[in-house]
């Protein structure tokens, strides 16, 4: 695993009355917010593969965003972005592959072809995947059972380990832990449903990734994830 076990002081977040960093100098910026399961996903490969001091975190504030964010750096004015070699980039699963492939650090991708086919397959399911558990909180539940179950079978293809590809962690957990962590606390409080049970394989996966030191420094109190999600869907 990576050498991310640096414990990182995480810098203050940027509103509107901030000052933007100085812009296209040469600096790696991964620009995110604390609380968005999209820039967790960018923000665990960083660390994962160990690149704290190498790509520098600037968090912003979602309801009260600077307006140099969308003027001068990233039009789209979301996060996650990258600022490196003067470009910008965005998307998460984009950039999860970006950081990959063009940092140091262990290869989070499959190089077997059966595995790596796989993984394509997965990460680009993960937009239906979230988007049917999302919409089962103001509807049919049944479609988020679905999902979880989905999930559970993907997990049960690789025997040698507790994550997609068995024993190795890649990109594609990265895809997915941070939406199944918001999904397992707000459907725990909300509707007492424990989405691990009778799923076993992802009762474990959870259970490894929460123990992971790299991506345990992405994670914020579940309170916050229910009290966004509250809002968003039942409010």
């Amino acid at each position: 695993m990576a050498s991310g076990l640096v414990k990182e002081v995480l810098p203050p977040v940027l509103g509107s009355t901030a000052e933007p960093p100085p812009l296209f100098d040469g600096t790696t910026r991964l620009y995110i917010s604390y609380t968005c399961p999209y820039a967790q996903r960018v923000w665990a490969t960083r660390n994962i593969k160990g690149l704290q001091d190498k790509i520098q975190l600037v968090p912003i504030d979602l309801q009260n965003r600077p307006d140099w964010y969308k003027e001068k750096l990233y039009p789209p004015n979301k996060v996650p972005s990258l600022e490196h070699n003067n470009e910008v980039q965005g998307e998460s699963l984009n950039l999860i592959k970006y950081i990959d492939s063009h940092f140091e650090g262990p290869s989070l991708f499959p190089h077997d072809p059966a595995k790596k086919e796989f993984a394509e397959e997965l990460m680009s399911s993960s937009d239906s995947f979230n988007s049917a558990v999302f919409s089962s909180f103001k509807g049919d539940e049944n479609k988020a059972y679905a999902a979880f179950d989905f999930v559970e079978t993907a997990l049960s293809k690789f025997e040698d380990g507790p994550f997609f590809l068995g024993h190795q962690f890649s990109l594609v957990d990265i895809t997915y832990a941070p939406f199944l962590e918001r999904f397992q606390h707000f459907l725990l409080d909300v509707k007492n449903y424990d989405l691990t049970a009778g799923r076993p394989k992802l009762a474990a996966f959870i259970e490894e990734v929460y123990k992971m030191e790299p991506y345990k420094q992405t994670r914020r109190d579940p309170k916050e994830y229910i009290g966004i999600l509250r809002k968003m869907f039942l409010e």
